[in-house]
């Protein structure tokens, strides 16, 4: 017996099995349209209160920058004793003002005073062998006189005999033999005495020189003697400028070598700034610019006189000397903060300086839409900056408005919803 099947009506009938593929193509169609025209962009809900707005302006970027910077002396000369020694006593403290030549400390050197007599004992020395020397010369000397003497008595006596014989000779008074003897004994005793003579004179030449060369080496022993008794006033460290004494590092009993850097004597007549710049600015920072801060109400001006060229911690030391006034009871270790002038003022687009920057580098930053309820990431590039705003070189324009917060919590999303 058939069974008549009831007609499906309504909702039954449009879910029927026949129609199901219908619904999946349907179904496909709009996930297609949906991928097609939904915003891919990634997105991260924030709490308007947790950041800060600021807008876009047209103004006058001044190129400026801020250094925190100390007071120091524009000369500093370094303490250092000249001998090796062991501090005694310290005359002048850290901080007490010194003339030139003051005594600053004294020490002691046990080894320079075995040096010094030594040198006493090797100097008293050769003088005893010098005046030996020149008392034995001088015996020689009149022992030479003494048979020079001889020799001229001899010799007027022999010439007296000689003279006689001839005449006698010549008058066949006496033999040949006895007129030769006289004759060769007189011309004997003056070749004798012409020896003499020059036995004197080269004498006297060697005794010359000899003594010029003693007394030139005790000369040098004297010169020496007093440039040892110069190394024991050494061992008193004197000041070599006027000014104040400051960081002495020495304490009683310490031994101290020569050359060691023991403290330094500050000219307190004139006085530089030196401060710390960030690298940045290495290529703009050159001596010749002008700088300026404000204390006591009024406003000193300084000029950039010297780049230091080492680069330590990501910064670099520069000093500055004042221009016209300086400022009343100045003191070394304060600190100012200055105004460097990299450059003139020009028009520029700027927005305010903010946290953003620290994690985009100034690549990027998130802009508000007209609505105010988005916030969209946008590259942008960033010129130069001062200690309030950054100069917009592209992307931004006047009126906008950007976020210049702290970027930490935003990740890399490249929209944000604001609540």
């Amino acid at each position: 017996m058939d069974i008549k099947l009831e007609k499906k009506k309504g909702l039954k009938a449009l879910f029927r099995m026949k129609n199901m593929p219908y619904f999946g193509a349907a179904a496909l169609v709009v996930f297609i349209v949906w991928l097609a025209l939904r915003d891919n962009k990634s997105t991260l809900r924030v709490d308007a209160a947790t950041m800060s707005v600021a807008v876009v302006e047209h103004g006058e970027f001044n190129d400026y920058v801020r250094l925190t910077g100390s007071v120091q002396p524009m000369t500093t000369v370094q303490l250092s004793p000249l001998e090796s020694g062991v501090v005694e006593r310290i005359v002048a403290e850290e901080g007490t003002s010194v003339k030139r030549g003051d005594v600053i400390l004294e020490m002691s050197n046990n080894s320079l005073s075995m040096q010094i007599l030594q040198s006493e004992a090797d100097l008293a020395e050769k003088q005893n062998i010098l005046r030996n020397t020149m008392i034995s010369m001088e015996q020689e000397r009149l022992s030479l006189r003494q048979e020079k003497l001889q020799l001229d008595l001899e010799v007027s006596r022999l010439q007296r005999t000689y003279i006689q014989n001839q005449e006698l000779y010549e008058n066949s008074l006496i033999a040949k033999e006895d007129y030769l003897q006289s004759k060769e004994n007189y011309e004997l005793a003056v070749n004798k005495r012409d020896l003499i003579l020059e036995r004197q004179k080269q004498d006297s030449l060697y005794r010359s020189s000899q003594v010029a060369q003693m007394e030139e080496s005790l000369k040098s022993m004297e010169r020496n003697m007093e440039l040892i008794r110069q190394r024991v006033d050494n061992l008193k460290v004197k000041a070599p400028i006027d000014g104040e004494v400051g960081m002495l590092d020495v304490v009683l009993g310490q031994s101290l070598t020569q050359g060691m850097n023991i403290g330094q004597i500050n000219d307190l007549s004139a006085y530089k700034v030196q401060a710390q710049v960030d690298e940045h600015y290495i290529d703009r920072v050159t001596t010749g610019l002008t700088a300026s801060f404000e204390r006591q109400d009024n406003k000193f001006k300084m000029m950039l006189r010297k780049v230091y060229p080492e680069v330590r911690n990501g910064q670099f030391k520069a000093d500055f000397r004042f221009v016209g006034d300086v400022p009343e009871n100045i003191r070394r270790g304060q600190t100012y903060y200055l105004n460097l002038q990299l450059g003139q003022p020009s028009e520029a687009i700027l927005i305010p300086r903010g946290s953003f920057f620290q994690h985009t580098g100034g690549r990027w930053i998130y802009v508000i839409d007209e609505s105010g309820e988005k916030a969209y990431k946008r590259e942008i590039r960033i010129g130069r900056q001062n200690p309030q705003y950054y100069e917009v070189l592209e992307g931004l324009k006047p009126g906008e408005k950007v976020i210049t917060s702290s970027y930490d919590k935003y990740g890399d999303n490249e929209v944000l919803v604001i609540d």
